[in-house]
């Protein structure tokens, strides 16, 4: 089976849960799956930009973006985040390799537009090139990919992580997507977590404002995935990452699963 694994920041952040999710991503790959893992580290950005001097900006909760931010998106994101998370899946005895999203231009980004002003360089997936993933698959390894796009002019642009996995699900026919999170999935008006939802219920919650903050951008990437071809999407509390195995046989009842 195909599996893309989403993986927060947070969960990159603190050791113990990063090697949960590496120890069980190694553990899908060691079953024969091709497993390929986008990863955000937004927290890890802000850190940087603290020191910098530089204070973050967002609007409904996207990263105002200038050149100078995007130069240290890419030192962080493409850098010190990539590669911990692929020193952690070789520390699990299995081959990965770290990339952004713009290496052989497999993700082409334009600029997005936002009715709340200019953000800069943050971008939207517009075109996915699947073959060198599939390159990667074929030698055995892992594909670690960070969040950054190459855009019509040139320039790397910042994508939100949860977009670009369901982009990436969507281009590789991806049986199961899963979002690694920090919350133990979607909750209703009673505070419960729903186990599974389809985009008319989704789309009540929403207007009911049962669901809104992060969440939103999330269920939107669960179901641009299912509308572009993946098979099932889960999004799934990090902390139970030890699950993931259990994921292509359907065994999973935690967290909350998008159906169509």
């Amino acid at each position: 089976m195909k599996l893309v694994v989403k993986i927060g920041g947070a969960a990159i952040d603190d050791p113990v849960t990063l090697g949960l999710c590496a120890h069980a991503v190694a553990a899908l790959a060691r079953q024969a799956h091709e497993v390929l893992v986008v990863h955000g580290g937004g927290a890890a950005l802000t850190r940087l930009l603290a020191r910098l001097g530089k204070p973050a900006r967002f609007v409904d909760g996207l990263r105002v973006t200038d050149a100078e931010t995007r130069d240290a998106a890419l030192m962080v994101l493409a850098g010190i985040v990539n590669k911990t998370l692929v020193a952690a899946l070789l520390a699990e005895g299995r081959p990965a390799i770290g990339l952004c999203g713009g290496d052989g231009g497999a993700f082409k980004a334009r600029k997005k537009i936002h009715p709340g002003g200019d953000l800069g360089y943050v971008g939207e997936i517009e075109k996915v090139d699947p073959r060198w993933i599939a390159a990667l698959w074929k030698a055995g390894a892992i594909p670690v990919i960070s969040t950054l796009a190459i855009g019509p002019d040139n320039q790397y642009y910042n994508v939100n992580a949860d977009s670009m996995a369901a982009a990436a699900a969507a281009a590789c026919q991806a049986d199961v997507l899963v979002f690694l999170t920090d919350v133990p999935g979607v909750k209703g008006a009673d505070g419960a977590v729903i186990p599974s939802l389809d985009p008319a219920r989704i789309e009540r919650l929403v207007a009911d404002g049962v669901v809104k903050g992060g969440m939103l951008p999330k269920l939107k990437a669960c179901t641009d995935a299912l509308a572009g071809g993946a098979g099932r999407v889960r999004i799934l509390p990090a902390a139970r990452a030890g699950l993931l195995p259990d994921l292509p046989e359907g065994r999973v009842r935690e967290g909350t699963e998008v159906v169509h």
